[in-house]
């Protein structure tokens, strides 16, 4: 039998686990808590390999998202599973999470026994745990749509990075424009800054 492409997920905030999901035994969960009280500064996405598995961590803000996958899985496929688990999570609780509105299932007076569950270790397992094997087994389950989105966010991903090298090189001889002082370079100054809000509009 194959290795399963997908092999493990949870989500957690900081160094505290709030709901996981696996099919399979081992022992993911002690390396990946080993793994977040080391977690790298300032880096939203990163991998690291360990036993012919990938450890995929997406971040935002305050939690972390994580899919451990077999190594011979196209790289960016875990951050895609990622971001629909993300977007589910933060559509589920973004608003608790926020503090502007208390979760839709309790009352008032539970509020506060709601937000300690962002603080609690497996506290969201029975509901968001289920979330996280719905995700898995369609990911699994439908492997050419994961490819394909894969294949363009990988697209996009260089894209911006030719946008922003082109920002980069437009505000470079903005720069230069304004320092010459004549007429025609000052044309030229306007016409580069609209090109750069353009740039800047199709980034967002």
């Amino acid at each position: 039998m194959s290795q399963p492409p997908l092999i493990y997920s949870f989500v957690a905030k900081g160094s505290v686990v709030l709901a996981e999901y696996t099919p399979f035994s081992g022992n993911f969960s002690t390396i990946v808590v080993q793994c977040l009280q080391n977690l790298p500064q300032n880096n939203k996405k990163f991998t690291f390999s360990s036993d012919c598995r990938t450890f995929n961590f997406l971040v935002d803000k305050e939690f972390v998202f994580l899919m451990v996958a077999d190594e011979a899985t196209e790289r960016s496929v875990p951050f895609v599973f990622l971001e629909r688990v993300k977007d589910d999570f933060m559509h589920h609780y973004g608003q608790s999470i926020s503090g502007n509105n208390s979760h839709p299932l309790i009352d008032e007076e539970d509020d506060d026994m709601f937000g300690d569950r962002f603080s609690t270790a497996y506290s969201l397992d029975r509901e968001f745990g289920l979330r996280l094997k719905e995700h898995m087994e369609y990911c699994i389950n439908h492997p050419e749509e994961m490819s394909k989105l894969s294949k363009l966010k990988a697209h996009i991903t260089e894209v911006k990075g030719i946008m922003m090298d082109n920002i980069e090189k437009l505000q470079n001889l903005t720069d230069q424009i304004l320092n010459s002082g004549n007429q025609q370079s000052r044309i030229q100054y306007q016409q580069n800054s609209v090109a750069i809000r353009k740039l800047q509009q199709l980034q967002a």
